[in-house]
């Protein structure tokens, strides 16, 4: 009797996940690895380690598990061993005491795709580059200084937020996270990038078609979601190709392409134009000219600047 096409899709996973097991125990056994002396955790299973254990909340699935087995503990996330510290003794010792260790972040599909290729602070590795831009985030783009340049910007947007809050008085009710919502998109637009990207009601101009505040709101909304979410196929590279979060990482890292090279074109275009009488209006201005600066140690690509404009603006949103 011949099998629905479903299950023999299943039929030939399981075969090959099989397969793989068998010959990675014979390897394993011709060739044994190192053994570490591992704090204590559950047993993985064969593949994919302890992924069953870990929830839709993995924050809170790995609490659950540090109360039965201790505040260091260790995991299996697919092929990758990990070591969870969950006390303030614990992270003390990570991120204080032997902080170079374990300061390198694992090339996740996020850091790839909306990371700008590992060139924001948050995904960059650690060594020359990120060193370096860690000192330009403090010296230069997020200075003292220049947030005090920003604050007309601030104090605008938080008064046209009230006003329109006040015009809509008579309304049978005010969606208040609304206006906050839009109060802080525009802020963060007319810091970061110039002027409002962001435009709600169709607007006018070039700024029209760059962002509707749904199409936005559901960029960071799907970007704060999809780092904190564990993807299948980061722990389990042969199988990323059947991992429905990783298609979605690929979809979002399209959309913020398109919408900064957007950004950096209008911004290069305008001091094509300007000539020697430009001067930096904005972070990414500021980030154009510290591109072009020789003496910088490394220089910033074009995927560099991307990405410290996306994780400027993400800075602001947290």
């Amino acid at each position: 009797m011949d099998l629905p096409p479903a299950a023999s899709f299943v039929a030939v996973v399981l075969a090959t996940v099989l397969f793989l097991v068998t010959i990675l125990r014979r390897c394993n056994h011709h060739h044994p690895k190192r053994k570490h002396n591992l704090p204590p955790g559950p047993r993985p299973w064969p593949v994919i380690g302890n992924l069953n254990l870990i929830g839709t909340l993995p924050h809170r699935s790995v609490h659950e598990l540090s109360k039965r087995y201790g505040p260091l503990m260790s995991l299996r996330l697919g092929s990758f061993p990990v070591v969870v510290g969950s006390s303030v003794d614990a992270a003390r010792f990570i991120l204080k005491t032997h902080d170079l260790a374990f300061i390198d972040r694992p090339r996740m599909t996020s850091g790839r795709y909306t990371g700008c290729n590992y060139s924001d602070m948050l995904w960059a590795p650690y060594g020359a580059y990120w060193r370096q831009a860690r000192k330009l985030w403090k010296t230069e783009i997020l200075s003292p200084r220049q947030l005090r340049s920003h604050e007309h910007v601030r104090d605008e947007e938080v008064r046209a937020m009230l006003r329109d809050i006040y015009d809509q008085a008579a309304a049978p009710a005010v969606v208040l996270l609304d206006h906050l919502l839009m109060a802080n998109l525009n802020a963060i637009s007319r810091m970061v990038l110039g002027k409002k990207y962001v435009v709600d009601g169709g607007g006018e101009g070039p700024a029209a078609a760059a962002a509707t505040p749904e199409e936005f709101k559901w960029m960071i909304d799907e970007f704060f979601f999809l780092s904190g979410a564990l993807n299948v196929g980061d722990m389990i590279s042969w199988l990323s190709w059947l991992d429905p979060q990783i298609k979605r990482i690929k979809r979002l890292g399209k959309r913020f392409d398109r919408f900064l090279e957007r950004v950096l074109e209008e911004h290069e275009e305008r001091r094509r134009r300007e000539g020697d009488g430009f001067a930096a209006v904005d972070m990414v201005d500021l980030l154009l000219e510290l591109a072009d600066d020789p003496n910088l140690e490394v220089p910033i690509q074009r995927d560099g600047i991307k990405g410290f404009t996306l994780f400027d603006a993400k800075t602001y949103v947290d």
